[in-house]
C-alpha cells in the first residue's frame, strides 16, 4: 500500500509539475471582457439554407459577388473558385500556394486577395498571381485577412496577427491562439499602387479581421474579432494605436454575442457582418493569464465542444441593426461572413464543402 501511495503521489507531481511549467506559445494578457449579453432575441432565420456544393474543396470563409456575375471564393487548398451564381461547377482561377481569405476587385478587374500565407496578391483574369505586398516596415506581413479597396484605388487590408500565422493553412489554430494570448498585435494596412508602398494605418488590434470602406471613403469599418467589437477608423490614420483614445478611431458595435468576421456591402447601403461562432468560457478567463495557460496545456479532447451556432447581421453606417438571422440548431457553424447579390443571401463558412444561401 505504501508503494501505491508512492507512486501515486509521484505520479501527481509529475501532473502537476506539467500542468504549470510546460512550455506553451503564448505569453497571454489580462483584460477585462464586458459581460456577454447572450441571445435573448433568438430566432431561426438563417435555417434551411440551400446549398452550393465545392466538390472535394473546402472553406469558402469569404464568398464575394463579381463584376462578371459569378462567385468568386478562396478555399483551403490555397485554390480561387469561381462558379456560377445559380450553382453549378466551380472552375480554378487560380491557385495561391497560401490560404486566401478576404477578396475584393479592383477598377482594373484585378482580383485582390488577402492571402494568410502569402500576402496581399492581384490574381489576374488569366489566373496569373503576383504579389503586391507581404513586408511592411521591414517586417513579414503575418496573417493578411480582410481587403477593400477604395475609389482611388488603394488597398486597405488586415493583418490579423503579428504573433502567430496560420502553419500549413490552419487558420483557426492561429485565430484561436491570438484570441486566447490577447496581445493585440493585429493591424490595418494600405497598400499604395501607384508608389508600390504598404504603411501602418492602425495597430493594437486584438486580431483584426474584416475590413471595409465607408460610402463617402473617409473611413474603414474593421472588425476586432478578439474584443468582439467593430471599429470605425479613419483611413488618414497613421500609425494610430487603437488602445489609446483618438478622434480617428470609435468603436460603432461593441459586446458583440459572437467572434465578429467579414464585413460586406449589401443592398440599400447595409453592411454584413457574420459571427463566426458564439462567445463562452473564455470571458471568464479574461483577468486570468495563468488560466489560458494551463488550459493549452489540457490535452484538446477533453476541452469542451464549442457550441455550434449560425449567425450574421446587418447595420447601417451610423451602427443601428437592420437584420439578425440566427441558427441555434448548429447546422450552419462557423459563418464567418454573407453576401448579397441577385436576390440571395449567401452564407461564408470557414469550415464547409459548400456555400450556403438563402433567397432575399
Amino acid at each position: 500500500m505504501k508503494k501505491i501511495a508512492r507512486v501515486s503521489m509521484f505520479a501527481a507531481l509529475i501532473v502537476a509539475a506539467y500542468l504549470s511549467l510546460w512550455p506553451v506559445p503564448i505569453e497571454p494578457v489580462s483584460w477585462t471582457a464586458p459581460p456577454p449579453p447572450g441571445y435573448t432575441a433568438a430566432n431561426s432565420r438563417l435555417a434551411g439554407l440551400q446549398q452550393i456544393s465545392l466538390g472535394a474543396e473546402a472553406g469558402p470563409e469569404h464568398v464575394l459577388a463579381g463584376p462578371d456575375g459569378q462567385l468568386y471564393t478562396g478555399v483551403l487548398s490555397g485554390k480561387i473558385l469561381r462558379l456560377p451564381a445559380d450553382g453549378g461547377a466551380p472552375q480554378v482561377l487560380a491557385a495561391t500556394g497560401g490560404r486566401p481569405l478576404g477578396l475584393a476587385f479592383d477598377a482594373a478587374g484585378q482580383l485582390i486577395v488577402a492571402d494568410a500565407i502569402k500576402g496581399l496578391l492581384s490574381v489576374a483574369p488569366d489566373g496569373r498571381v503576383s504579389v503586391l505586398a507581404d513586408r511592411v516596415d521591414g517586417e513579414t506581413i503575418r496573417f493578411a485577412d480582410g481587403v477593400a479597396v477604395a475609389a482611388n484605388g488603394k488597398i486597405y487590408f488586415s493583418d490579423a496577427s503579428q504573433r502567430f500565422g496560420p502553419g500549413a493553412r490552419d487558420t483557426m489554430e492561429a485565430a484561436m491562439l491570438d484570441v486566447l494570448e490577447q496581445s493585440a498585435t493585429g493591424r490595418v494596412l494600405e497598400y499604395d499602387p501607384a508608389a508600390k508602398a504598404t504603411r501602418v494605418v492602425a495597430a493594437g488590434l486584438s486580431f483584426s479581421n474584416g475590413v471595409l470602406m465607408s460610402a463617402d471613403q473617409r473611413h474603414l469599418y474593421v472588425c476586432e474579432t478578439g474584443r468582439y467589437r467593430v471599429w470605425k477608423i479613419d483611413v488618414d490614420a497613421a500609425r494610430l494605436d487603437v488602445r489609446m483614445a483618438s478622434p480617428q478611431a470609435q468603436v460603432l458595435l461593441d459586446n458583440l454575442p459572437g467572434y465578429p468576421d467579414n464585413l460586406v456591402r449589401g443592398e440599400g447601403g447595409r453592411i454584413w457582418l457574420g459571427l463566426s461562432g458564439p462567445r463562452n468560457d473564455l470571458d471568464k478567463m479574461a483577468g486570468q493569464p495563468w488560466l489560458r495557460k494551463l488550459m493549452l496545456r489540457v490535452p484538446r479532447a477533453l476541452w469542451p465542444e464549442p457550441k455550434p451556432y449560425g449567425h450574421v447581421l446587418a447595420f447601417t453606417e451610423d451602427g443601428s441593426i437592420v437584420a439578425d438571422l440566427q441558427d441555434p440548431s448548429g447546422a450552419s457553424p462557423v459563418t464567418t461572413g454573407a453576401t448579397e447579390a441577385g436576390g440571395r443571401l449567401y452564407i461564408h463558412n470557414v469550415a464547409a464543402h459548400s456555400i450556403g444561401w438563402l433567397p432575399r
